[in-house]
């Protein structure tokens, strides 16, 4: 399967059209910059949840579909200048098509990623703005929230699922215990690959273990090291993986 590009003005989507059907449906908000408004689709009624975080996610239903929309947010100093605002650089270098396209790449190896389903980008003049749409993972938590009764096999099952993408090349620049999801059958799926990238096997591997241990310190100071050193046993546990 491919990924399908519509155009309308300076509103650009790049979408799975086996997911999508299209991006103008009537039910729908109108396809634009109504798009990147929470509020709009609130108004017809679609959103019915919403997640933590910077982006402020909206889980959507529409038909018998579940989607996740995240808008794209800057955080750090630059975001007193613009929370919305990225700098345009050309199409296919703007953060929505970059994870789109990344995410597809990961679903489609088989990784326990959530399938995307459609990025839109809007640009004014030498900025844009950006969402991101996917499949809302059904009955699932995220790993913080999980942290308190999490057993030795689950945390050790996060650290051979992070191996797992390690071992395909991924380097996720924001690898915490929120980004780590848990379903109802403990299974582990990874999320949010805005920046990230594939590349060749370097350092990166531990500076994305070490994000994570800081992470499990931030949601469970007391209990983060036996949590992280679970983990670290499951990630060189795994499957082809040389001993420490």
């Amino acid at each position: 399967m491919t990924l399908t590009t519509y155009h309308h003005r300076d509103s650009h989507i790049l979408y799975d059209d086996t997911r999508l059907a299209q991006p103008d449906l009537p039910i729908l908000p109108a396809f634009g910059e109504a798009w990147l408004d929470p509020a709009a689709w609130a108004e017809r009624g679609l959103v019915v949840g919403s997640a933590p975080g910077r982006g402020a996610s909206q889980f959507l239903e529409i038909d018998e579909h579940q989607w996740v929309l995240r808008p794209y947010r800057r955080g750090g100093m630059v975001a007193k200048v613009s929370r919305a605002d990225y700098l345009w650089t050309g199409l296919e270098r703007t953060r929505g098509f970059r994870e789109m396209r990344l995410t597809r790449a990961l679903f489609e190896q088989g990784l326990p990623v959530p399938a995307p389903v459609a990025t839109l980008v809007v640009r004014h003049g030498p900025s844009y703005r950006a969402a991101l749409i996917t499949e809302r993972l059904a009955n699932s938590q995220a790993l913080a929230e999980r942290l308190a009764e999490a057993s030795p096999a689950l945390l050790a099952d996060v650290g051979a699922t992070i191996r797992r993408f390690h071992d395909a090349g991924l380097d996720h620049v924001d690898l915490n215990a929120r980004n780590l999801l848990v379903s109802a059958d403990d299974k582990i799926w990874l999320i949010d690959f805005d920046r990230c990238r594939l590349r060749p096997q370097g350092a990166w591997r531990q500076r994305n273990l070490s994000r994570l241990k800081r992470s499990l310190e931030r949601f469970s100071p007391t209990g983060a090291q036996a949590s992280y050193d679970l983990v670290v046993e499951g990630y060189h546990g795994a499957p082809g993986t040389p001993s420490r």
